[in-house]
Parts: C-alpha cells; sequence; structure tokens
C-alpha cells in the first residue's frame, strides 16, 4: 500500500508535553467499527466497557536513561555528541543513534562523564542514519549503573523538540508495570493504570497478564519508502513465559478475550501466535510489521494511544479497525481536543469486519 494513504494533519497544540494528573483520568475514545460508533469516556471507565474474564496483557519493559551526552575524544580535539542507546547487543556492545554522527569516525573514543559516574567508549562500526555501534569499556552492571547515573530519559522526538527532560519525566515515562529495564521508549498505553484502575479491574474478575517486550528507538523512525511494501520494519527483544502463554491459551479456550495494552504488547502475542489461535512461550527478536491485510490471531481487544501520521504504528491501528474508520477516528480526536501521542489520551479498539 501507499504510505501517503496512512496521512493526517494533526495541529501541534494536539500534541501533549506532560501527562494528565491523574493518569486515569485520560480521556478514552471507543472505537466499534462494526456499527461506526464513536463514544467518548474516560480510562476510568474501562471496567465497564469490559466483560468479566476478559485478560488485559500489558508490557512489564522498564525504560532506561538511554540519552547520553559525551565528548569525541581525538588527540587534543573535542566534540560534543549526543547519543541515543536503542538495542543492546552483549555485556560491552550497544548500538546508537548519535546526534553528531559525521563528526564520528572508527576507532574515536567517547567520554561521558557527570557528578557521580564516568564511562568511556570506542566507537567500532559507523553504519547508515546516524546509527552507531558502541563497545564500551565496563561491563555487565557496572554498566548498567554508570548508564542509569548519567542518562537522560529518552523522551520522544516530538516532546523532547520543544522542552527538555526534567525530574518529573523519570516517572512520567514509566508505566505502572515497569519492571524489566531494557527499552529505550515507553510503552504508553500503559500509562494510564493506577493502583485504583487496576482495582477496579480486579473487581469485576478482569484480568492483567505481563510480558516483555524491549521497545527500540526504532518505533520513532519515519517510514521513508512511498509503499509500505519497501519499509524494513526495526526488530525488538521480546518475551513471554510458558506460564503466561497458558493463561492466554485457557482464557481463549474459555471464550474470554485478550485485550492488548498497546501496540508493543500486540505485536508480541501476534508474533507468538500459531494459525489456530493459540499462542507459544516466546524469546528472541521480533520485526513483525502489520499493515491493512493483516490476520490477527492471537488479539481481541486493542487499548492504544493515538499515533503520528505515516507511522507503522498508525498502520497497525488501521489493520486492525479498518484504514477509513481508523481515520474518521482521528479526525473526531482530533475535532473534540483529544490530546495525542505518548503523554496524549487512549482509544479502546474493536475489530473491524
Amino acid at each position: 500500500m501507499r504510505v501517503d494513504v496512512f496521512d493526517f494533519h494533526l495541529p501541534p497544540e494536539r500534541i501533549a508535553l506532560r501527562p494528565i494528573v491523574p493518569r486515569d483520568a485520560a480521556r478514552l475514545l471507543v472505537v466499534r467499527p462494526r456499527t461506526k460508533d464513536f463514544e467518548d469516556r474516560t480510562i476510568r471507565d474501562l471496567p465497564d466497557l469490559l466483560n468479566p474474564g476478559d485478560v488485559l496483557v500489558v508490557n512489564d519493559t522498564r525504560v532506561i536513561p538511554a540519552r547520553l551526552e559525551a565528548y569525541r575524544r581525538r588527540g587534543e580535539n573535542r566534540a560534543r555528541i549526543e547519543i541515543l542507546l536503542h538495542k543492546r547487543l552483549d555485556a560491552t556492545r550497544w548500538l546508537a543513534f548519535a546526534k553528531g554522527a559525521k563528526k564520528l569516525k572508527r576507532g574515536d573514543r567517547l567520554l561521558f562523564s557527570g557528578k557521580s559516574a564516568e564511562l568511556e567508549a570506542e566507537i567500532l562500526e559507523k553504519h547508515a542514519e546516524g546509527e552507531v555501534l558502541l563497545g564500551f569499556f565496563a561491563t555487565g552492571e557496572k554498566l548498567d549503573r554508570a548508564i542509569e547515573a548519567l542518562g537522560q530519559m529518552p523522551l520522544p522526538p516530538y516532546i523532547a523538540s520543544k522542552r527538555a527532560p526534567d525530574a518529573c519525566d523519570a516517572q512520567d515515562y514509566q508505566t505502572l508495570f515497569a519492571r524489566r529495564p531494557g527499552a529505550v521508549a515507553a510503552p504508553t498505553a500503559s500509562f494510564h493504570f493506577t493502583p485504583e484502575l487496576v482495582g477496579a479491574l480486579g473487581a469485576r474478575a478482569i484480568e492483567v497478564a505481563q510480558i516483555t517486550l524491549h521497545v527500540g528507538a526504532g518505533t520513532f523512525l519515519p517510514v521513508k519508502a512511498e509503499d509500505t511494501s519497501a519499509h524494513k520494519m526495526h526488530a525488538e527483544w521480546g518475551e513471554i513465559s510458558e506460564e503466561v502463554a497458558a493463561r492466554l491459551n485457557g482464557a481463549r479456550a474459555e471464550g474470554r478475550r485478550i485485550l492488548a495494552v498497546g501496540t508493543t504488547s500486540l505485536r508480541l502475542l501476534e508474533s507468538a501466535a500459531r494459525q489456530d489461535g493459540t499462542i507459544g512461550a516466546y524469546s528472541g527478536e521480533t520485526n513483525l510489521f502489520i499493515t491493512p491485510g493483516y490476520k490477527f490471531n492471537a488479539v481481541d481487544l486493542l487499548l492504544t494511544n493515538f499515533h503520528l501520521p505515516r507511522s507503522t504504528l498508525f498502520m497497525l491501528v488501521c489493520a486492525f479497525c479498518g484504514t477509513e474508520v481508523m481515520k474518521a477516528a482521528y479526525a473526531h480526536a482530533i475535532e473534540t481536543n483529544y490530546r495525542f501521542y505518548s503523554y496524549g489520551d487512549a482509544c479502546l479498539l474493536f475489530p473491524g469486519g
């Protein structure tokens, strides 16, 4: 399909720069493609919109402070470089995007320093589009501690271009379920959950299951191809335990629905799904690219935020509900002042025909 099919105009003032407080006060647009209804609700209404026995699947990845400032050292010369870590390869090596990559060459040393830590890395390789392979002179937990001490939260470009990260983002840009460090972007649909909302879901016998997908910075990369068939999807590491897979299969066998909280949960569930609709245990990378025409095997409902035009995530929701339905839903959201993107509002999507 042509990528421009997934374009729309979003007024800049619709982009949320801070989350609403409390989190479960966010608005919720309910989209039912088969009846072509749009319903304006709030996140607090979610328990009443679901059935007892439904299972919500959340992503328990934890965002690391992956944005780092460094100085390139080449003899006596120094140049300031901004680094965004996006994929760990082993105990010492990270793939990263470098702002100022033209100033770098293989073998250059980068120095990261702050009040409480110091870190050094070498440029092992240079790739296209500003990507570099870094080899750190620290390993394992020592490297992790240094990144935590030196890094900043990797806010999405549409927020970072309008304000700098601050102390509030250290908490705001994590979800209630965050426990496994490794993401450099948050699974933002889970931002809306509070202990009170989880309690209300439990009171209606609605379960919560946790899986892991370490979201990469590639989620923000634009689709530059003119046709979706020419786009190469970024890979991300995920895991579904045997226990969770068995719980989900048991629920579906009993006719209970699976609600993916966020596109990251959906993509991992679909990556682990078999053609008969059952879900297997999973550990490894996925680069599943979902566009209209995809047959969903594992997910019955989707809770997600509002996404960028021409993005792989907007393509995914169009595949789930139908392109014209989602364009109409987004037009309604823009007209009625919904807040967009990571710190914005959400929508509950029922599948299209």
